[in-house]
């Protein structure tokens, strides 16, 4: 009992992580709940976190029906202080989901539509001039919010792409030689169409950068659709928002988030993820791969799938659900394997394949 009392936290997370791996499944018959892991003495509390963002999906998956992996992934995207694309064609709940997840967390939210004739000055806001005090004041635009939805982003030329640069990345807006910070938290979501094309502009590669994954959304399955259809026939002529309560509130997301820079990182959890981005520049059917902002990327979200599942450690496969939604907007495929019909997902799994996992 006196070796177990003074080991180290990291040796501690290390036994721990070995213990779950020892648990994990050979077959249905012996399968376990995931959240076995709860049992483990973590080295921070996160038995709270971990109750709060369940009770989170819980609430949204009431009105969001069949699209549990994609709120799971908006949950992770916010912890892990990050932006999230949306794609999907229209009518599967992307801007009602938004607007949902803005409210249970009690934050306030704007809807910004994008057009062709969208200016800069409409999202960030403009300086008008003030008779009283004979002077300009500046008056801000919707992007000043707590989660704020850009819908159909590709549809606004360079100028007005550009003008999100720095309040994605810094979260703050330069305007008039003032400096005018974003209250906390604050994230952006964007959806994009991927079936129509015209009228729309292909987003900057430092655009999609910005963005910690990309999360390309598809039809309910058929089980699911007629639970949507049933949902909305006893919901009668009450609106969705009307039935989803606050169940978080910023000031305690700030404190989980603070507790994800307490989780631990094995030094060959570091040498996986820069590995697996390495790759992504020097593979033959990839002509562009992922910047350092991808591997910090990975390992912030890597973090948060952690966190949720009531683990204060990183494991192996915390990194290769993150790859995919963080990976498929940064790397562009050669022009031959694109007409080939391959995708981005697909160079994944071969990259996921040639490298080496941590044990």
């Amino acid at each position: 009992m006196m070796e177990n009392e003074e080991q180290k936290p990291e040796e501690r997370a290390n036994e721990q992580k070995i213990q779950a791996e020892n648990h994990e499944p050979n077959n249905e018959a012996n399968q376990a709940p995931s959240t076995e892991v709860d049992d483990f003495q973590n080295r921070i509390p996160l038995q709270k976190l971990k109750e709060s963002l369940d009770e989170l999906k819980t609430n949204l998956k009431e009105i969001i029906i069949g699209q549990d992996e994609f709120l799971e992934q908006l949950i992770v995207g916010l912890l892990a202080d990050g932006h999230v694309l949306i794609e999907g064609v229209p009518g599967i709940a992307k801007t009602l989901t938004a607007r949902l997840f803005a409210k249970s967390i009690e934050t306030d939210f704007n809807r910004i539509q994008f057009t062709p004739d969208l200016m800069p000055s409409d999202v960030l806001g403009t300086s008008i001039y003030n008779e009283e005090k004979r002077d300009f004041e500046f008056k801000k635009g919707p992007i000043f919010s707590n989660i704020v939805l850009i819908d159909e982003i590709n549809r606004a030329p360079a100028k007005t792409q550009a003008a999100l640069f720095e309040v994605m990345e810094e979260k703050q807006v330069s305007m008039d030689s003032e400096v005018y910070t974003m209250k906390a938290p604050f994230m952006v979501l964007a959806t994009q169409n991927p079936i129509e094309q015209e009228g729309t502009y292909a987003l900057p590669e430092a655009q999609l950068d910005r963005f910690v994954f990309k999360i390309k959304l598809d039809y309910p399955d058929l089980e699911s659709e007629v639970k949507i259809i049933q949902s909305h026939h006893v919901r009668k002529s009450h609106l969705p928002v009307d039935q989803v309560k606050s169940v978080l509130s910023p000031t305690l997301l700030l404190e989980f988030k603070a507790q994800l820079n307490e989780i631990v990182v094995e030094e060959k959890i570091f040498s996986y993820i820069a590995e697996l981005v390495h790759n992504t520049r020097n593979h033959p059917h990839l002509m562009l791969g992922a910047s350092p902002r991808a591997s910090i990327a990975i390992l912030n979200a890597s973090k948060a799938f952690a966190a949720i599942q009531g683990r204060d450690f990183v494991t192996p496969e915390d990194i290769k659900r993150t790859l995919k939604p963080v990976l498929n907007h940064r790397v562009v495929l050669s022009p031959e394997r694109e007409m080939e019909g391959m995708t981005a997902e697909d160079v994944i799994d071969m990259i996921v394949k040639t490298v080496e996992i941590p044990r």
